[in-house]
């Protein structure tokens, strides 16, 4: 542990020490327009402002029965959408400063009653493909940010099957294919989410029918409610 510790200390040491070089090779731009910025993660105001859209998502009836409410701070298109694919699929963790950089911006502009801090449930990955991408993207995303802020973080669920991707699939496929797919993780006591409000998070929502699943294990947990946020959304 020792070892470890003093290893960890090191490389902190090299990249601090290396930063300044860094940066007068590949200087910090906008991750929208490629404008030179002051810091690695910033993004020019223009661009920034033009890419937070936070807004409530409409929901069906069915998943408003155990999913009350779902933000996007976001579209998902555009630099968000170049930002994501990289993380989520090549292991590449250099978006993530300018994706929290979005995410300080966006939190501001959202009403007073969401931003009270309580119980996060990220949405899982089933464990197999978790190992594949070396992490889950939505805590790669959100838990530091969120932590930083005052929230408890807790990976309350897990995915208990693989699941078929859900990019083409018509809506009522969607719903089938996520059903049943979730359960209250073994590490959790039942009373880390009995009578709490819970923050679900995800990177992306199209339907909502996979946060609505995840709503419906959590309130069968005894959760009092359930919302969601998610980085980004192209729906209305």
């Amino acid at each position: 542990m020792n070892r470890e510790r003093r290893e960890e200390g090191f490389f902190r040491f090299i990249k601090r020490l290396s930063a300044p070089f860094l940066e007068l090779l590949f200087p910090s731009r906008c991750p929208a327009c490629g404008a030179y910025v002051e810091n690695r993660g910033d993004w020019c105001p223009a661009c920034l402002s033009n890419a937070v859209r936070v807004r409530r998502l409409p929901l069906g009836e069915e998943h408003r029965k155990d999913l009350e409410e779902a933000w996007a701070f976001g579209l998902y298109r555009g630099t968000l959408r170049e930002l994501l694919i990289p993380l989520k699929f090549k292991r590449r963790r250099d978006g993530l400063p300018a994706i929290r950089s979005f995410l300080t911006e966006a939190g501001g502009a959202l009403r007073r009653e969401d931003w009270m801090p309580g119980v996060v449930v990220p949405v899982p990955l089933f464990a197999e493909k978790e190992r594949e991408r070396g992490g889950n993207q939505t805590e790669m995303i959100f838990r530091e940010w969120l932590e930083a802020q005052g929230w408890t973080w807790r990976r309350a669920l897990v995915r208990t099957r693989a699941t078929e991707p859900q990019f083409g699939l018509s809506a009522p496929m969607r719903a089938l294919n996520i059903k049943g797919a979730f359960a209250l993780s073994g590490d959790e006591r039942p009373e880390a989410i009995a009578g709490k409000n819970i923050l679900l998070v995800d990177d992306i929502m199209t339907t909502g029918a996979t946060l609505a699943e995840c709503a419906r294990t959590l309130r069968l947990a005894g959760a009092a409610s359930v919302s969601a946020w998610v980085l980004a959304s192209d729906r209305a």
